[in-house]
């Protein structure tokens, strides 16, 4: 018998960093398989690890990184290129480089005056050139990006084949070789609100809009023929999949169905669906935050899931022939990467996150919810009850509400060991989908557009007073992430339901994260909350209701996040000190935005848990 909060836990917290591998971006050719992998053992490094059939290999030594920072989240960050090596970014300098068979590292692109101020990602090959988005840092702060060429054997400089577009992404060589599509956006628009697809001609680097415009987004074109491309739009309130000739003639949808078939474009190299030997396509969809993998069949628009015991995907699937490997995860398995002939039913588990989980009786079972809002709103969520096989108690549990990092995130239901470590404490979880959230199509997404600070807030208001009316919760608590951790201080300054709140590198000050935030969110304000208006930035913001708070908070904070800058979390701390109410805040050195290291996600997690213990102490 012991309170809430205390039970005893075979689940420690270093546990939970270990689980911080982060496989990703797997690329298939043939029975072999390369992926990034995450060390935050190594201080966050990220390695390129190669699986042959003779066994597990780490390509890409120590202390060479690759990582790309394009759009700050940056994505993929290297490229396989048979008969040459690997291509890679390296973190610290941000220079594309070479990685021989034999072991030699070489750069590729010239040396900026700056390190880290010309940056690559989605890179693809032709011919003897690697093809990707070369984002440029000014001096003055402006940035800039462009298509470019860089050659293979480092001899000339890039080369640029597209400009004039804010944002590129999705570069896909049609299979002659005589067209190339992407997908470009301009500020103030998201990806996830307005993109155009793009075809240019190679012999002459014209290029023309095949389709998008202001209120579609298009996603991920792949080539199914010289003429004939697939890719996602929006444009009928759900990511489907459509075909379409180079020009924009003969669209039509593959599956329409109220399911989405792609997530938001936040990280760059990923894809959603992959075209196999025969034709078909291997899919992700599904509504919520889970998606199945399924079979699409083209010629006769049928879909077939697959009879799998994982339910979520990485948007990033490889394929070669009919062997489709993707990175996948349940409720009670950790992200795994995993290999599919889809020829013989075959199925391996090429690598895993975390090796030998907790048992089961220690991780909780996510249960599907829907919870009215104001006016009405149905709202999406997953309720993880906490459980222990060792522990005994009486009353009900406190609970903490969860909001995910988005926007225009999501909460799915994949084993995280960070929530068993509370849940399995004694301290249950419900992880918030509020309006805005990706999964439930674009209405849904829509429903934050001008609102956030109000939508959000009133959602997770509306949850944490069901689980006390409902009587599954004592008390509650929130907490949240980047865009969460706006929502959780905007929250407890709202509302006095809140036993105590935990914001991770969140937004408190509108204005000033304008002025200091990286360039693919620079404007995103626009979209969320309205065009710069101090009146209107002034009463939405956390910071101006910083005295209306009533519940002690614990802030956590990067001191390099050049997404959302310390000075966010450091003016709300000092305006909790004014105001009387306690506030802790912990700062971590070297730690940009996504603790990467293993000691900091340790002291992270312990300072959370003792947060918790006292302000749900009896």
């Amino acid at each position: 018998m012991a309170p809430y909060a205390t039970w005893p836990s075979p689940i420690s917290a270093a546990d939970v960093a270990r689980t911080g591998l982060r496989i990703s971006y797997p690329t298939a050719m043939g029975r072999e398989v390369w992926w990034q992998e995450d060390r935050p053992d190594e201080g966050g490094r990220t390695t390129i690890m190669h699986h042959t059939p003779d066994g597990l290999h780490e390509t890409l030594p120590a202390p060479w990184d690759a990582r790309t920072r394009v759009h700050e989240y940056g994505g993929r960050s290297y490229l396989v290129v048979p008969g040459h090596g690997i291509v890679f970014s390296h973190h610290p300098d941000q220079r594309l480089y070479l990685l021989t068979g034999r072991g030699e590292v070489r750069p590729l692109t010239p040396e900026p005056e700056r390190p880290g101020c010309l940056r690559y990602a989605e890179t693809t090959l032709h011919g003897d050139e690697v093809w990707c988005v070369r984002e440029s840092h000014a001096a003055d702060g402006r940035v800039t990006r462009a298509v470019v060429a860089v050659p293979l054997d480092g001899s000339a400089a890039c080369r640029e084949v597209a400009t004039g577009s804010d944002f590129y992404a999705g570069l896909a060589f049609s299979p002659n070789g005589e067209h190339l599509a992407f997908i470009c956006w301009n500020h103030p628009r998201l990806p996830w609100v307005s993109t155009e697809l793009k075809i240019m001609r190679m012999e002459s680097g014209k290029s023309w809009t095949v389709k998008g415009g202001q209120t579609e987004s298009i996603l991920a074109p792949q080539w199914l023929d010289d003429s004939t491309l697939y890719l996602i739009s929006d444009w009928s309130g759900w990511w489907n999949i459509y075909q379409i000739g180079i020009y924009g003639t003969s669209s039509q949808a593959l599956y329409p169905a109220e399911e989405e078939f792609a997530r938001p474009l936040w990280r760059l190299g990923g894809k959603p669906y992959q075209i196999l030997a025969d034709g078909r396509l291997a899919v992700l969809h599904g509504q919520g935050g889970d998606q199945r993998l399924g079979i699409l069949d083209p010629d006769d628009c049928t879909l077939a899931d697959l009879d799998l015991d994982y339910n979520v995907w990485d948007s990033a699937l490889t394929a070669d022939g009919n062997l489709l490997v993707g990175v996948a995860s349940g409720p009670t398995s950790g992200r795994t990467l995993i290999r599919l002939d889809l020829a013989t039913g075959e199925t391996a588990e090429l690598r895993r996150e975390i090796e030998t989980p907790p048992h089961i009786a220690y991780l909780p079972i996510p249960h599907p919810v829907e919870i009215e809002s104001r006016f009405g709103r149905m709202i999406h969520a997953y309720r993880h009850p906490p459980g222990n096989p060792t522990a005994e108690w009486r009353g009900l549990p406190p609970y903490v509400i969860n909001v995910h990092g988005g926007p225009t995130g999501h909460a799915d239901t994949a084993l995280d060991l960070s929530k068993a470590y509370l849940t399995s404490r004694g301290i249950g979880i419900l992880d918030l989908n509020y309006g805005g959230s990706s999964g439930y199509g674009r209405a849904y997404r829509d429903r934050l557009r001008g609102q956030w600070g109000v939508v959000d807030v009133e959602d997770a208001i509306a949850s944490a007073r069901w689980l006390l009316d409902a009587r599954i919760a004592s008390r509650v608590a929130i907490r949240g992430r980047s865009a969460g951790g706006w929502t959780v201080m905007a929250a407890c300054a709202a509302s006095t339901v809140f036993a105590g709140g935990v914001s991770v590198y969140g937004v408190s000050d509108l204005s000033t994260f304008n002025d200091t935030t990286h360039d693919f969110e620079s404007r995103y304000v626009e979209w969320l909350v309205g065009p710069p208006d101090p009146i209107l930035y002034d009463a939405r913001q956390p910071l101006s209701s910083a005295s209306s708070v009533r519940c002690p908070m614990l802030l956590l904070q990067g001191l390099d996040d050049p997404v959302v800058p310390p000075q966010q979390s450091t003016v709300f701390a000092a305006a909790m000190k004014d105001n009387g109410i306690p506030c802790t805040l912990i700062t971590f050195a070297g730690e940009s935005h996504g603790f990467r290291r293993a000691d900091t996600q340790i002291k992270a997690l312990e300072a959370e848990i003792a947060f918790y213990r006292d302000i749900f102490a009896d």
